[in-house]
């Protein structure tokens, strides 16, 4: 493991929602299509029987991915965040670059990132730029374009 995988306690329970879902609700559905082709007989011409091994392969791959993750999981709460002046794990910051736009986002884990709700991996290059900055520090983002000059506006630390 060469990084930490860092979470929020909502991107925690979204992931063992999900593995809640596939493990109990969809594989065993699967399970029960694959047995039912199977009895049909000629399998090599059954698309039912083929279609149903290669989902059932999906959702064993995806499982083990998720059980993995939920075993490495370093759950942060934001709320407990000492410092709510900077900007850490967690934080929601609003900025403005160079281009007068406003932005706000939310700094979260990889598994939870979803760029169009403003929520970003803390390590991507704009989590990064902000860490430990605070309101009214001016930071250096690096871009492929060439670099961008991100203000902070405010910086807090909601819970959902």
């Amino acid at each position: 493991m060469d990084k930490p995988i860092y979470i929020t306690p909502k991107g925690l329970a979204t992931l063992r929602a999900e593995l809640d879902h596939l493990w109990k609700k969809e594989r065993p559905e699967i399970v029960a299509v694959v047995h039912w082709a199977a009895g049909n007989g000629d399998r090599s011409e059954n698309g039912d029987y083929i279609y149903g091994k290669k989902r059932l392969r999906e959702i064993d791959r995806r499982v083990r991915y998720l059980r993995k993750r939920i075993e490495d999981a370093v759950v942060v709460d934001p709320k407990d965040q000492p410092d709510h002046k900077h900007v850490f794990f967690g934080a929601t910051v609003t900025y403005i670059n160079a281009r007068d736009e406003e932005v706000t986002i939310r700094i979260v884990g990889e598994d939870e990132a979803e760029s169009l709700k403003g929520k970003i991996s803390w390590v991507s290059p704009v989590a990064r730029a902000l860490m430990k900055s605070g309101v009214g520090d001016v930071v250096t983002l690096r871009t492929p374009a060439g670099k961008d000059e991100l203000e902070v506006l405010s910086v807090s630390y909601a819970t959902d």
